[in-house]
């Protein structure tokens, strides 16, 4: 698979969760897929992001930086966002905080097979 491909796919993947679009993400997210090394399998992983846009409403991802090298992509996500109550264990309560989130991913098959994230907590921290 070309970069060019899993930049697309990705780009769609990265759409597929802006729109909350969840009938289509096995289009782009494996079945038995990993998070942070942990077998979550697809209805996990949307279980995880469907809480992610409970807690925050405004949620939108936004990829300031792509790197492709198949079958891993490597981006850095920006968001800008109101949570409702609680995050990440801080309470945030409404208040506006920006933050990234850095983030690998491992396609199996043209989907996403395994996902190592870490977020910028101490960016949070610091707007509160």
């Amino acid at each position: 698979m070309a970069s060019v491909d899993l930049s697309e796919i990705y780009r769609g993947y990265i759409a597929c969760l802006n729109k909350q679009d969840w009938s289509n993400l096995g289009k782009f997210v494996h079945e038995d897929v990993h998070y942070n090394d942990a077998y979550i399998g697809l209805s996990g992983y949307r279980q995880m992001l469907e809480g992610d846009f409970r807690a925050i409403p405004d949620l939108h991802f936004d990829i300031t930086l792509l790197i492709c090298e198949p079958p891993r992509v490597a981006s850095r996500l920006q968001f800008d966002c109101r949570p409702t109550g609680m995050l990440f264990g801080m309470a945030v309560n409404g208040r506006r905080v920006q933050f990234a989130e850095n983030v690998f991913y491992e396609f199996l098959d043209g989907r996403i097979r395994n996902v190592w994230s870490v977020i910028d907590k101490a960016a949070i921290a610091a707007q509160l």
